[in-house]
Formats: structure tokens, sequence, C-alpha cells
């Protein structure tokens, strides 16, 4: 499975960005997926995850009610992020997981985020 993320960018405290995680080589229908960041000098964390079959999600604490993962049938999934603050500001990875434990199993190229305030 060959993962890449796009879409990070400089915004505002209180804006919005939508990341994009396009795959290759797999069909992510088949995959529990999941968005991680890493900040800077922190190690790498949960941010949300989408099953495969049911599309059934999980957020960390301090994304719920202002993110929300998804997936298409392009292959891809997404993480709308709304109401951003200076402390998402992190590289976002999509990866391939495994469920409850969001062990990756696959990581894509990243993209970053900056959020000023």
């Amino acid at each position: 499975v060959q993962l890449q993320a796009s879409g990070g960018g400089l915004v505002q405290a209180g804006g919005s960005l939508r990341l994009s995680c396009a795959a290759s080589g797999s069909d992510l229908d088949f995959y529990n997926m999941a968005w991680l960041r890493q900040a800077p000098g922190k190690e790498h964390e949960f941010v949300a995850a989408i099953s495969w079959g049911t599309d059934t999600t999980s957020y960390a604490d301090s994304v719920k009610g202002r993110f929300t993962i998804s997936r298409d049938a392009k292959n891809a999934i997404y993480l709308q992020m709304n109401s951003l603050k200076p402390e998402d500001t992190a590289v976002y990875y999509c990866a391939v997981v495994q469920w409850s434990t969001w062990d990756a199993l696959y990581w894509g190229q990243g993209t970053l985020v900056t959020v000023s305030s």
C-alpha cells in the first residue's frame, strides 16, 4: 500500500483545512485507516480512524467535535478539520492501522499543517 497525504498549509486559528490521502497498490475499503500526527518535538499521536466494512469512526478527545474522518469510492480518505487551534500544528500522516491500538502497519508521506494564533 502506498499512501500520500496532501492538503496541509498555513491557517489562522479558528480556520479549516481538509486533508486528503490517496492510495495506490491496494483497495483501502479493506483496511482500517487513520490519521496520525507528529508535532515538533513530540511523539506521533492518534487523531482519527475509520474502520473497514462498517466505517465506524473513532477520534482523539482533543479533536472530537472539530475533525471528521471519511472515505470515498475513489480509494481516498479525508480529514475535515474545523476550528483549528495552534496546538493542532503538526505533520499529519495517513496510515493503515490496527483497530483500537492504532499501531500503524503502513505509513504515507505526511503533510504539514501550521495553525497561527
